[in-house]
């Protein structure tokens, strides 16, 4: 029994002797990116064309709440198969909207692949930026503290943000 407590102990000795030996690295992604020229025009592009799309939904809206009132008004008046066209082409309409929806801000929407096609290029130069730096310095980690919430505080002098701007050439 007291070789089994002695072995537990020297194994968590081991293990803490190892954490202490690892080497640790911040990096604030949000002070990296906001001093990144090309990721605010990306922004900028992204926004405008985010901005565009959502008006020509928002127009097919307007063009749908005209018939839905159209059809309210006129509701009265309509015998059961024009009533049933009428609901069918708000119905379909409705269908419409939703695909431009998908189509512009779905998962796989145009929004997506231009954020793919003009950010992604920049997060994987800081990557490599990341990697690089971590792989010089001798860095087992490196923790991103703009995502990172339960960090409550993290000596400035492991934070390697600069270091990155520099490899990057900013």
């Amino acid at each position: 029994m007291k070789k089994a407590i002695g072995l537990i102990g020297l194994f968590i000795t081991f293990a803490l002797a190892s954490v202490n030996a690892q080497q640790y690295a911040l990096i604030d992604m949000e002070y990296i990116l906001n001093r990144i020229p090309a990721f605010e025009n990306a922004n900028k592009q992204l926004e405008s064309l985010s901005k565009m799309w959502q008006e020509e939904i928002d127009a097919e809206v307007s063009l749908v709440d005209a018939m839905y009132k159209q059809y309210q008004a006129d509701l009265s008046f309509l015998a059961g198969e024009e009533k049933t066209k009428r609901e069918n082409e708000i119905v379909a309409k409705e269908n419409q909207i939703q695909e431009l929806r998908n189509k512009y801000f779905g998962t796989q929407g145009e929004l997506f692949s231009q954020q793919e096609k003009l950010i992604k290029p920049i997060q994987d130069a800081i990557y490599e930026a990341v990697k690089e730096i971590a792989t010089t310095s001798g860095y087992s980690v490196v923790i991103d503290r703009a995502s990172a919430n339960s960090i409550i505080f993290a000596s400035p002098a492991i934070d390697i943000s600069d270091q990155v701007l520099t490899r990057l050439g900013y």
